[in-house]
């Protein structure tokens, strides 16, 4: 919950989350040429969960249709740290109870945007670090360590 931001204040929506970078919420230049993903102004909400689940799929997808070892290698690398940011993001959410509520959106209906799962948002580069501390409960990747058939599943 530390690293909640109350989106109260001003931002702007962005590929994936909000900007808040205050001279281009006014609507003036980005002088990062719209990088957002690389700027420490980008946040993201429990609203953006789905998106950034979708598109981890995504790439999974394409490393598994890489045409050999080293791209589906490189294609892993080069977003894990995105990967990290949605572990921490899910972590985030679950903090102050929003990971149900952020999972259960239908971005297809009209949505309450003060409500708390699109409020708050937590700063990118914050939650890859949070999701890179422990390996996150709520995270749907599979690793070898969670072969055990003994293990029960919440």
């Amino acid at each position: 919950m530390a690293l909640a931001i109350d989106l109260g204040r001003r931002s702007t929506p962005a590929e994936g989350g909000f900007c808040t970078f205050q001279p281009v919420v006014d609507g003036g230049d980005c002088p990062w040429s719209l990088n957002c993903h690389s700027c420490d102004k980008f946040v993201l909400s429990g609203a953006d969960l789905l998106y950034w689940r979708r598109k981890r799929e995504q790439w999974r997808l394409l490393a598994e249709g890489a045409p050999d070892d080293a791209t589906a290698d490189y294609l892993h690398a080069y977003f894990e740290p995105t990967a990290r940011a949605i572990d921490g993001l899910e972590k985030a959410l679950a903090g102050p109870g929003l990971l149900d509520d952020a999972l259960a959106l239908d971005l297809r209906k009209p949505q309450d945007y003060f409500h708390r799962v699109w409020s708050t948002a937590f700063l990118a580069a914050d939650l890859a670090v949070a999701g890179a501390e422990e390996e996150n409960e709520y995270s749907d990747t599979c690793t070898a360590e969670d072969t055990d058939p003994e293990q029960d599943v919440a």
